[in-house]
């Protein structure tokens, strides 16, 4: 066995092992480390198939965001999962029927699934002299560098749409005014007082 398959096997048994353990874990916790685990090795495997770019993503975005957000709302959340998981299998039946369906049309897609002629020759053919980030980078900064922009601008505007939207003023909250901090005058702030020894203000 080469190294590299022994490397696609090892991350590969590893991202399936990964997905069953985050599904079948009793420890909201450790369902989540089993999910890390398994964008680890996915990224592994996109690395072994030359895609380091989406596999750094994978790592950054997924790993690096989306899990550890969730292991802090599982941490600091006080939910009663024995609760949920009572209210989940009242669901089960219907869970299992669409998993066998969806398992059903995977089927039918994979049996179906075929190369166009000469696939071998185009995936051994190099790509130039520039790697895989790199001709991607090239591909969105120079040839959709306008679509880019714009997908920015979209979601820019939808982030301070969702700010306006859900910003509510409650009026029995003291605010601080910056201004009014700014310009207020020493000598109508303070007022000295001459206390006597053993006498109050």
């Amino acid at each position: 066995m080469s190294v590299f398959a022994f490397t696609f096997y090892l991350f590969a048994i590893t991202t399936v092992t990964g997905g069953l353990f985050t599904v079948i874990s009793r420890n909201p916790v450790h369902s989540v480390l089993w999910l890390i685990l398994a964008f680890l090795s996915s990224a592994g495997l996109f690395v072994t198939l030359g895609a380091e770019f989406v596999a750094m993503l994978l790592i950054i975005v997924y790993v690096g965001a989306v899990a550890v957000l969730f292991l802090f709302v599982v941490m600091m959340l006080d939910v009663d999962f024995a609760e949920l998981k009572a209210e989940m299998t009242k669901y089960l039946p219907l869970a299992l029927l669409i998993g066998v369906v969806i398992l059903m049309q995977l089927a039918m897609a994979f049996g179906v699934w075929g190369f166009s002629a000469g696939v071998e020759g185009r995936i051994a053919a190099p790509a130039g002299d520039i790697d895989n980030t790199r001709a991607l980078g090239l591909l969105l900064y120079d040839d959709y560098i306008l679509l880019f922009q714009l997908s920015g601008l979209i979601l820019l505007v939808a982030m301070i749409g969702a700010i306006v939207l859900t910003l509510r003023h409650r009026v029995d909250i003291k605010r601080q005014n910056v201004l009014n901090q700014m310009y207020r005058d020493p000598a109508k702030a303070m007022e000295l007082r001459d206390v006597k020894p053993g006498q109050g203000l």
